[in-house]
């Protein structure tokens, strides 16, 4: 069965383009392409579709707003594809349930595997994007962290605030001298406590103290 994918960008000359792109691999299908964020929320709630790849702006409802709604209402799986690193899309497209965000000059066989990575239950963001949300990140501490620290153990804080900063469960494992399987054991608690699904969520999360 082929993965379905639906494209949502208000510039034609891209949207068709990358149309064209994806239909040569042959574990794709194309279903539709749309202009912008509205259309693209509608057709997702008429039809199956496994993943969407969203532009950031686009008239009527841009793609971060498409996102909140597609996570909400269906069971596709957005992926923001844009030429805009800003940070503010970056932080609100991944609290908005974002699965990946990639930029348009992304080589198209990265695409490919990003695709195929977030349909097979990942989450997929280019460094580009991570250096962003970690370089706000800098300087921070457990203190200035937004944070209601009375909702964790010290651990979970330390944990999350590793994450914040860009480590590997490994890197963090080394840090605090406890095991990989127990820093996943923390995350999954992490993750239970907050209701998000994946670490950069809990970057974002230690960030701006909110899960909304």
């Amino acid at each position: 069965m082929n993965i379905t994918i639906m494209i949502a960008d208000d510039n034609s000359f891209i949207r068709e383009g990358m149309k064209i792109i994806l239909s040569t691999y042959g574990e794709f299908e194309v279903l539709i392409t749309v202009a912008d964020g509205k259309e693209a929320v509608d057709y997702c709630q008429i039809h199956q579709v496994d993943i969407a790849l969203l532009d950031v702006r686009m008239p009527n409802m841009n793609g971060v707003e498409a996102t909140k709604i597609l996570t909400e209402k269906t069971k596709t799986k957005p992926i923001i594809l844009t030429t805009f690193d800003d940070d503010e899309y970056i932080i609100d497209a991944i609290k908005n349930g974002a699965k990946g965000y990639l930029l348009k000059n992304t080589d198209p066989e990265r695409i490919r595997d990003a695709i195929k990575s977030v349909y097979y239950g990942n989450t997929v963001m280019q460094d580009v994007v991570l250096d962003k949300i970690k370089s706000n990140m800098t300087g921070t501490s457990k203190t200035e962290s937004k944070v209601d620290a009375s909702l964790f153990t010290e651990r979970e804080m330390d944990i999350m605030t590793l994450i914040a900063k860009g480590y590997s469960n490994k890197a963090i494992s080394k840090e605090l001298f406890i095991s990989e399987g127990t820093v996943a054991n923390y995350i999954t608690s992490i993750l239970s406590k907050t209701r998000l699904e994946h670490r950069t969520q809990i970057a974002i999360y230690y960030l701006t103290g909110s899960v909304e």
